[in-house]
C-alpha cells in the first residue's frame, strides 16, 4: 500500500506539470487578455498605458517565459495576486470555496439518501411500473439542462409562489446572527439544492440500479437463496454489501466537485461561491486566478483517484495495490 501510494504521488506531480503547461499555454493564447479588456471599457487609456499595465502584470512575456515565472512561484505556494479581486489566489479561493463546498455536500447528501434507496428498489422491482416510473423520472433529470431546471425553479416557487428567495445568499437589510443567519442561509440555498440533486440523483439511482441487478445475478446471490436464506437477509446482507464497493469508490471521484463549485448554477442563483467566482476571473482574463484555480482542481481530481483506488481494497479484500 506504502509503494503504490508513493509511486501514485510521483505520477501526480508529473501530471501536474503537464496539465499547468497545457492550462498556461491555452489562456494565455485567449483573444484578449486582462489589460485590453479594461482598455477597451475605458476610452481614456493610451497605448503607451496599455504596454506598461501589460508589463505590470506581466503579460508582455513570452508564453514560455511566463510559464517559467508561475512555475518558479507557485512551487513555493504562491499563486499570484488576482487581476481582479486584488488579494492573493490561495486567499480567494480558501474564502470562497467553503460556501461551494456547503452547498455541494448538502446536495450531494441528499442525493445519496435518495438515489441509493431509490436504485435498490428499482433492481429488486425490475420491469415493474414503481422500475419504469423511477427509470423515468432518471432520465429526465439526466437530460435536463441545470439552468433550464433552475429557470422552471425560479418561476413557480420563487415567483409565483414567493415560496423561496429568487437569487443571493442572504435576505436583503438582514440584521441577525447565529442560527437565524443559519436559516435565512439554508433558506436561499433550497432551490440550488434542488437543481443539483434532481439533475445528479437520477444518474446515481441508474448506476446503483445496475449494480444491484449485477449482484443479484451473481452465483453467490443464488448460493445464499439455494441454502434457504430468507430474501431480506439475501438482498440487503449480501446482495447490497457487495453493491456498495463500487459506490464507496465513486465517492472519491466527487471530491473536485464538491469544493469547485457549480458555475451555472451559482451564476444564475448569484451565490457567491468558488464557480460564481472563477466565471468572473475567466470573463476578465485574470491569469493568475484562472491557473490557480485550475490547478486546484487538477490536485482534487487526481486526490480523489487516488482516494477510490485505496477504498476499492479497503471495501473489497479481493483486490491487492502493489
Amino acid at each position: 500500500m506504502r509503494n503504490f501510494i508513493i509511486r501514485r504521488i510521483l505520477i501526480s506531480i508529473l501530471i501536474l506539470a503537464g496539465v499547468s503547461l497545457v492550462l498556461y499555454a491555452l489562456i494565455r493564447a485567449m483573444p484578449s487578455d486582462y489589460v485590453q479588456l479594461q482598455a477597451a471599457n475605458n476610452p481614456g487609456v493610451t497605448k503607451e498605458m496599455v504596454e506598461n499595465l501589460r508589463h505590470l502584470y506581466g503579460l508582455d512575456t513570452t508564453v514560455f517565459e511566463g510559464y517559467v515565472n508561475w512555475v518558479s512561484k507557485a512551487v513555493k505556494g504562491d499563486f499570484g495576486v488576482s487581476f481582479v479581486y486584488k488579494k492573493n489566489v490561495s486567499e480567494v479561493i480558501a474564502d470562497k470555496m467553503w460556501i461551494s463546498f456547503f452547498l455541494a455536500l448538502t446536495a450531494f447528501i441528499i442525493e445519496l439518501l435518495i438515489a441509493i434507496p431509490l436504485g435498490v428498489i428499482s433492481a429488486i422491482r425490475q420491469y415493474s411500473k414503481i422500475d419504469y416510473t423511477m427509470t423515468a423520472v432518471a432520465l429526465v433529470g439526466i437530460s435536463m439542462p441545470s439552468f433550464f431546471f433552475a429557470a422552471i425553479l425560479q418561476k413557480f416557487l420563487a415567483m409565483n409562489l414567493q415560496i423561496f428567495p429568487l437569487q443571493g445568499m442572504v435576505s436583503a437589510r438582514a440584521d441577525y446572527e447565529g442560527f437565524l443567519k443559519t436559516a435565512d442561509v439554508a433558506w436561499h440555498f433550497a432551490l440550488p439544492i434542488m437543481v443539483f440533486v434532481f439533475t445528479g440523483a437520477g444518474s446515481l439511482m441508474r448506476y446503483v440500479r445496475t449494480n444491484m441487478l449485477e449482484v443479484l445475478n451473481a452465483d453467490f446471490v443464488r448460493t445464499a437463496r439455494a441454502k434457504g436464506l430468507g430474501e431480506k437477509t439475501v438482498l440487503y446482507h449480501h446482495a447490497f454489501r457487495n453493491t456498495l464497493i463500487p459506490i464507496v469508490t465513486m465517492i472519491g471521484g466527487t471530491i473536485p466537485g464538491l469544493f469547485s463549485g457549480a458555475i451555472i448554477t451559482e451564476q444564475i442563483f448569484a451565490i457567491d461561491g468558488l464557480g460564481y467566482t472563477a466565471f468572473q476571473a475567466l470573463k476578465a482574463g485574470d491569469v493568475p486566478f484562472i491557473m490557480g484555480f485550475n490547478m486546484f482542481l487538477a490536485f482534487l481530481t487526481l486526490l480523489g483517484t487516488l482516494i477510490s483506488d485505496i477504498l476499492y481494497a479497503v471495501v473489497d479484500p479481493r483486490v491487492k495495490l502493489v
